[in-house]
């Protein structure tokens, strides 16, 4: 007797699932997983003990709602598999979910935490604005516009303001990507109406206040090689942390260090001088995965710069994002063209290069301010009664001798 064929079913992405709650009720939820990824949608429906028909009738529609919005999901994912975009089904998706998941991946693929939280602050600031309900297709120039004036209506300062205008802006120019929407309505507000950051008075350290830090020792040595470190390469923090030995390699003659920017996640193969290497630890028996430096968390990084710096006798309030500023200033103090700066610390838009340029050409205005007025200071005085009276003969021009001139010798 043959036997039958067993029938392959494929496995559904979603799941329609219940979890108990405390008063009894159970709340219902889809189980996504898509890509290797697992996450939950809470569908804020509820089935409820069957105590009468009408408990009954009701949670058979709300079953019947709950497999409605299970099968619309799995067509949202096939619709993604062949590369179809749905930006009906996506639009409706809410604003505060969508921020929500912008932020968690951002933090995801190494962000620094101060950006996470400043993400998590816009939400709460666009849920006092509007409300918790706006969906994406609601996100519309109107909408963007009014959180503008939201944001310059409150006490906070410019540049606060202008950071969470730039989280919605960054959130929803990934929703585009993610053809969650078909574009970004901030773009078609005019620059002069949208919130700017103000110019700030970047911080950096000079030739002599370095070699002052060089030679003053610091209660964390690898802080220490870390900060010197970057003002020689110009890494951001995250870059520095998440630097591996596997990273650094030699280019015949050249060093060079590999690296996938956090912030930017743009690829870079950056030279490193001589005098950078010098600043990396003892690699000892690290492998190649081995983290480079092994530094204590941001907030009491920065609190051990400051009093290194202190102690050396430095009065300027410095962070670990100072080395940055120091390395651009340094190079474009040393005539290195703004191009190649701008290439060097990973910018992607050569005006916010320019701001260093700005930095520089202040030191040159100060430098030749610094000459004095020589036209204003007077003469020594014996010289200026001489010349007043004229009898210096050597300010007289020369008398010629009368009588004819001697016969030239043979």
């Amino acid at each position: 007797m043959a036997r039958k064929k067993k029938t392959i079913k494929a496995k559904e992405p979603v799941k329609l699932r219940a979890k108990k709650l405390a008063n009894g009720n159970q709340s219902l939820y889809l189980d996504i997983y898509h890509n290797s990824e697992r996450t939950y949608e809470f569908l804020k429906l509820y089935i409820v003990p069957e105590s009468s028909p009408l408990d009954r009738t009701s949670n058979e529609n709300t079953m019947k709602l709950a497999e409605t919005i299970k099968a619309k999901r799995i067509m949202d994912l096939q619709y993604s598999d062949h590369g179809i975009v749905n930006t009906s089904a996506n639009s409706k998706m809410l604003l505060m979910d969508w921020m929500e998941q912008f932020a968690n991946k951002k933090k995801e693929n190494g962000q620094s935490d101060a950006y996470y939280v400043q993400i998590i602050k816009t939400i709460r600031h666009l849920k006092l604005y509007k409300g918790d309900h706006i969906t994406m297709k609601d996100v519309t120039k109107d909408y963007c516009l009014g959180f503008i004036s939201y944001l310059n209506a409150t006490s906070m300062a410019k540049v606060t303001t202008a950071g969470y205008f730039r989280c919605l802006n960054c959130g929803l120019n990934a929703a585009v990507k993610a053809e969650i929407i078909t574009e970004n309505p901030i773009t078609k507000i005019p620059s002069e109406d949208r919130i700017k950051v103000p110019e700030s008075n970047r911080e950096y350290l000079t030739q002599e206040e370095i070699v002052k830090l060089v030679h003053t020792p610091c209660s964390h040595p690898q802080v220490k090689m870390a900060y010197l470190f970057g003002c020689m390469c110009a890494l951001r923090l995250s870059d520095v942390k998440a630097l591996r030995w596997g990273d650094i390699q030699r280019d015949g003659n050249q060093w060079r260090a590999s690296i996938l920017m956090v912030k930017t996640q743009r690829k870079l193969w950056l030279p490193l001088s001589d005098e950078a290497i010098r600043w990396l630890p003892e690699r000892g028996t690290a492998k190649e995965t081995d983290f480079i430096f092994s530094l204590p968390c941001d907030g009491y990084l920065n609190k051990l710069l400051k009093d290194w710096v202190k102690s050396s006798g430095i009065k300027k309030r410095i962070t670990f994002h100072t080395s940055r500023h120091t390395n651009a200033t340094l190079l474009l103090s040393l005539g290195v063209d703004l191009y190649t700066v701008s290439k060097l610390l990973g910018h992607t838009q050569i005006k916010t290069t320019q701001i260093y340029a700005k930095i520089v050409d202040k030191k040159k205005d100060d430098a030749v301010n610094m000459i004095p007025s020589f036209s204003a200071t007077e003469a020594p005085t014996a010289i200026a009664d001489e010349i007043n009276t004229g009898n210096d003969e050597t300010l007289q021009p020369a008398k010629k001798k009368r009588g004819r001139p001697k016969k030239a010798q043979s």
